[in-house]
């Protein structure tokens, strides 16, 4: 008498498989993911059986997934030594639907209008996935309970399935999938393991692949930082970053709430966007339970984070994400503002902890910092304290934070100053640095030809607004050395002469309040506009954007030599004072980087050198 069940699938199932055996996939190996995932889960659930002293067939049978190929016999089997199944759960778990997950993911299909392979993975059906490879699946299965019976369960995919006892198996589950003509590519040895490699590296229980053992990089994430040896990060970054250098800084952490997260990130030595590789993409994996959902997730860190490399293991993926591909974007967004906002407190507590560590990381990735600053409105103010620039306060080759420069501000000081400059140089013989200096009042000096623009997203640090110098309205007329200046009155009226002479190549003349030991120095008219953003305005205009009108304020300095006696010579010699107004303007315009071509600067100059050399008449022809 005949011993063999034959069951029909329940009317789900079928459509289920109606639908995985004859649409078309273009990732199938999923199916390998999927059903060493299943193996693990049957393993993890014997482990706990153990752990509660329950009696277990076969306790001395260690807990391994092995996976073995034929590729003659276009085979391939995966076997676990876990849990197992009695007759009845193989009727329900592989039969029936034991859950809703399986109709919420043929609603999904429905509601989608067309199957897609990247949906499986998801609402526990990965058991079918064999079927998008397979003509025949057989499952032989013993459960753990000593009393049990093993069974084997086959399908063609068809309506239904035959499940009949089997005798003298081993504890646990061998899932064996006799391949289509199409798919035996999956029963070559190689194929499989760069499979395995890809998606199941860091499963927690020991996998072999026609006995050798793959998976020998532990998931050290999951583990407590004390347990883990500087060895072992070293080795596991050079397995997920791909670079033999040490990182230069490693964040172990776990988390329970909001998220359940474990994470385990890495900052490389350097900055590869430097050295010529173009824009790098980030190299953090993300994780469920030690399988792969996502490898170089995208969205699970802000754009400006691209340079991390590690893994991000979340247990609170819900049942709706796929093993493929994140479609939860609240949960993507949560898990962002967390790992970021974590990431940001951890480069505070480095900078404390050792600022010249944190110095040379800022020298290499300072511009992402900025980057985050312009783009990512939720986490401005914490890369604010993260900024560094050299001050006026203290030596060359220092930086200091923004933090520190408001603890020494004096009582009457309420903006926070910075000058652009492409160097030190620069920034201290600037014309806009030196009534700063006079009032011993402290610069920023940047840089970082984008640092303005930061500055600007930036606005305020701790309440405090941050002006660039130019723009400060600043007093120093009653600093020291304005002997011999010309009158208020005297002074106005060389303004407007100025105006008059310079005409369009100017839009205001205005007697300056900043100045002390420069004649005149240019002023951008747009209040929201400096001399800096003007020059780097141009440069787009260069690469076919279109600038902003140019509106300069000229600014001078009625203490100054140059114009008591530019007052005096107006009357008295007006070919060459018109000169010495245009050369004026042009001087500024050089200080300020706004000069483009000096060739008539040049010649004008020549012609003054040459009058005051004794030569021709200065307003010849």
């Amino acid at each position: 008498m005949s011993t063999t069940e034959k069951h029909h699938f329940q009317a789900e199932i079928q459509q289920l498989l109606d639908i995985v055996i004859h649409s078309l996939y273009t990732d199938r190996e999923i199916f390998v993911r999927e059903l060493i995932s299943n193996a693990a889960d049957a393993c993890e659930k014997l482990r706990f059986r153990q752990a509660s002293g329950q009696p277990i067939y076969q306790p001395e049978a260690a807990l391994t997934i092995s996976i073995t190929t034929d590729e003659p016999a276009g085979t391939v089997t995966i076997a676990d030594t876990g849990i197992g199944m009695t007759h009845g759960e193989l009727v329900e778990n592989l039969g029936t639907i034991a859950h809703s997950g399986t109709r919420a993911f043929l609603k999904q299909l429905a509601e989608n209008q067309r199957p897609d392979a990247k949906l499986i993975g998801q609402f526990g059906v990965g058991f079918y996935s064999a079927f998008m490879v397979a003509e025949k699946v057989t499952v032989l299965s013993r459960s753990a309970l000593p009393e049990e019976a093993g069974w084997r369960w086959v399908s063609e995919g068809g309506a239904g399935y035959e499940l009949e006892p089997a005798a003298d198996l081993p504890r646990g589950t061998q899932v064996v999938l006799q391949l289509k003509a199409d798919a035996k590519n999956f029963a070559r040895g190689e194929e499989i393991e760069r499979i395995i490699k890809r998606y199941s590296s860091f499963i927690q229980f020991p996998i072999e692949l026609n006995g050798k053992r793959l998976n020998t990089v532990q998931a050290i994430w999951a583990r407590q930082p004390g347990e883990v040896k500087d060895e072992d990060y070293h080795e596991f970054y050079r397995y997920v970053g791909h670079d033999h250098e040490k990182p230069r800084y490693r964040l172990h952490f776990s988390s329970d709430a909001p998220l359940a997260i474990q994470a385990l990130l890495f900052v490389p030595q350097r900055n590869f966007e430097t050295l010529g590789l173009g824009r790098v993409e980030s190299e953090v994996n993300l994780y469920c339970r030690k399988v792969l959902i996502q490898s170089h997730a995208k969205g699970l860190f802000p754009e400006w984070l691209r340079f991390l490399k590690g893994v991000v293991d979340s247990e609170d993926l819900p049942l709706n994400i796929s093993r493929e591909t994140m479609q939860d974007s609240a949960l993507l967004q949560k898990l962002n503002r967390v790992l970021t906002g974590r990431f940001l407190k951890f480069l505070e507590e480095q900078a404390v902890k050792d600022p010249a560590a944190y110095d040379e990381f800022y020298s290499e990735y300072q511009r992402f910092l900025k980057e985050g600053v312009v783009t990512d409105l939720p986490h401005r103010e914490a890369l604010g304290r993260l900024l560094r620039f050299e001050s006026s306060a203290l030596e060359a080759g220092k930086r200091t934070s923004l933090a520190e420069y408001v603890s020494r501000m004096p009582a009457g000081q309420k903006e926070i100053y910075f000058l652009q400059a492409p160097s030190r140089q620069a920034a201290e013989a600037s014309p806009y640095f030196e009534g700063f200096q006079a009032r011993k009042f402290e610069v920023l000096f940047l840089y970082d030809p984008w640092d303005e623009f930061v500055m600007d997203h930036l606005h305020t640090f701790q309440d405090k607004p941050l002006r660039p110098a130019e723009k400060a309205d600043l007093d120093v007329s009653d600093a020291p050395g304005g002997e011999g200046a010309l009158s208020a009155e005297a002074a106005a009226d060389l303004a407007k002469w100025l105006k008059e002479t310079l005409g369009d190549k100017v839009k205001e003349v205005r007697v300056s309040r900043r100045l002390v030991g420069s004649p005149a120095v240019i002023v951008d008219s747009d209040a929201l506009m400096t001399t800096t953003m003007r020059r780097i305005l141009r440069a787009a205009a260069r690469e076919g954007a279109v600038p902003s009108p140019e509106r300069y304020d000229l600014e001078i300095n009625p203490r100054h030599a140059i114009l008591v006696r530019l007052a005096q010579e107006r009357q008295a010699d007006p070919a060459l004072a018109a000169k010495v107004a245009e050369q004026l303007l042009d001087n500024a315009r050089v200080a300020a980087g706004l000069l483009e071509d000096p060739r008539a600067m040049l010649q004008r100059l020549n012609e003054l050198l040459e009058r005051v050399l004794g030569g021709a008449p200065a307003g010849r022809a």
